[in-house]
């Protein structure tokens, strides 16, 4: 068994593992429950084990569907390649409404926390009847966030421009010692550490240490910056917004809320929106999860 199976055995007992690859490489999922369908999408650096408070209540009222976003954990992890990108969100958004149609879901909800909440909210502007209601998790879109960077948020948040660096200059350096950068951002976006499940953290080291899978993070990030900005630049002009009900929220004591107005971005971008900040920093999965999962639940079930 590996390190990955045995942490869903710990973690996430009775989720059914399987693979399924819509055309563009095997993307591994994790089912259980039934109900309304919800897709819950990880952010960086962490896999689908991120869910592990939050899943198993789900599942008691929902068809709760986890993944490993394109390049993470267990999926596919396409690599470099000169004049494309294969982490442009829209391509990402793209794959995971195929995953969903392949596990029989046509409509569904979204949870999703950072790079999978920027998947999650272009998917929600690309394919908007296929979203029910999207809830996003301590993020601001690429367009805004680029636009207000400055020194002070560089210096919070730094690897936004760091991994955006052509290949392979974060790849080479970042190999020095992995884990120690990956134990970076997993620690160093609150002020007090995150109280992580050893297994899960041993998970996600494993996960996102290797070669190939660093090489993925940084084309995510400069999918954010060369790409994903272009694509919000063209909605922005078109008037384009997120239909569905929209949660946005926030950890109270992270580098977003201290240096964004969270408000006043998200409702350019949302026609219904709500907002809730929460007691964290930015891994609120793992930092708040009962105050999230009460969000949550609460937000899915109205029907309003």
């Amino acid at each position: 068994m590996s390190i990955f199976e045995d942490a869903d055995t710990r973690l996430l007992p009775g989720f059914e593992r399987r693979f399924v690859d819509p055309g563009s490489g095997p993307v591994l999922t994790l089912s259980k429950g039934s109900g309304p369908a919800l897709l819950m999408l990880h952010g960086d650096p962490q896999t689908h084990l991120c869910w592990h408070h939050l899943a198993p209540a789900l599942a008691e009222n929902f068809s709760v569907v986890l993944t490993d976003i394109r390049g993470r954990g267990e999926t596919h992890k396409p690599g470099h390649a000169e004049g494309a990108n294969a982490y442009a969100k829209r391509d990402m958004a793209a794959e995971q409404l195929a995953v969903m149609r392949e596990l029989g879901h046509e409509r569904f909800a979204l949870v999703a926390h950072d790079r999978g909440a920027r998947v999650a909210r272009r998917l929600a502007l690309d394919h908007p009847q296929a979203v029910t209601r999207l809830a996003v998790l301590d993020i601001i879109p690429a367009l805004d966030f680029y636009a207000g960077l400055n020194a002070d948020i560089a210096q919070d948040y730094f690897y936004f421009s760091f991994l955006t660096q052509d290949y392979p200059i974060p790849e080479r350096l970042i190999s020095g010692d992995p884990e120690f950068f990956l134990r970076l951002i997993l620690q160093g976006l609150s002020d007090r550490p995150v109280p992580y499940e050893d297994i899960a953290m041993q998970s996600y080291v494993a996960a996102n240490t290797t070669p190939e899978a660093i090489t993925a993070m940084c084309e995510c990030f400069r999918a954010g910056y060369h790409i994903d900005t272009r694509h919000d630049e063209a909605d922005r002009e078109a008037g384009k917004m997120i239909s569905c009900p929209t949660l946005v929220l926030w950890g109270d004591r992270g580098v977003i809320g201290k240096h964004f107005d969270v408000r006043r971005i998200w409702k350019r971008w949302c026609q219904r929106p709500e907002f809730a900040p929460l007691p964290g920093g930015h891994f609120l999965p793992e930092e708040a999860p009962s105050e999230l999962l009460k969000a949550v639940t609460r937000f899915l079930n109205d029907a309003s």
